[in-house]
């Protein structure tokens, strides 16, 4: 992966930084060669501020870091992609991103499944799905076998509605069943995507 700096006039190329996880475009900025270098020995993003006439890390006055994902170059090796968990907003405006959009996923499954290992590792009093947790692997195939069979009723005597509250609830229970099995959507995906082939 080589990017000629020499054909840009002032050296620096575009970077564009995206949320690894919400897939959010998040900034743009611009890099050297010396600040791709350190952003890829740092595994932190570094861009040269044309304003400050330097090198300058995201992050460095705000604590704001983009932790470094994956670092991509377009065809035709002139635009970085950078793929980043970010620490808190990314502007210095306060907002997400700096075209201030709110950096949540458009994917809800992948949210929900946010929530759940939350819900999981902080064990809320009043959470049904930590109260799950606690009762174990039985109890949460036990709800995953009858919800799969709840829907499955709900399609036969086709009511559209209660059909889709039953998928709802077994789509819930599945990603709770892949939490207790330290299982990601991502595995998943991944699986799906072989079959494909």
């Amino acid at each position: 992966m080589k990017i000629d700096f020499a054909k840009f006039p002032d050296k620096l190329a575009p970077a564009i930084i995206q949320d690894a996880q919400t897939g959010k475009v998040l900034m743009l900025g611009y890099m050297n060669a010396q600040a791709l270098k350190k952003t890829r020995r740092e595994n932190r993003v570094t861009f040269f501020s044309r304003s400050k006439n330097r090198l300058w890390t995201k992050g460095e006055t705000s604590g704001n870091f983009l932790a470094v994902k994956e670092i991509r170059l377009d065809c035709d090796s002139d635009a970085i992609l950078i793929k980043v968990n970010p620490t808190g907003a990314v502007c210095h405006t306060g907002h997400d991103t700096c075209f201030k959009e709110v950096n949540e996923t458009e994917n809800f499954l992948l949210e929900l499944e946010n929530i759940i290992a939350q819900r999981k590792s902080n064990a809320p009093e009043n959470s049904y799905t930590a109260k799950l947790f606690t009762k174990g692997l039985p109890k949460i195939t036990q709800k995953v076998g009858e919800e799969a069979v709840e829907v499955v009723i709900a399609a036969l005597a086709e009511n559209e509605g209660n059909f889709k509250n039953e998928v709802s609830d077994l789509l819930y229970h599945l990603l709770v069943l892949l939490a207790a099995k330290e299982t990601k959507l991502a595995d998943v995906y991944a699986v799906l995507r072989n079959r494909k082939k």
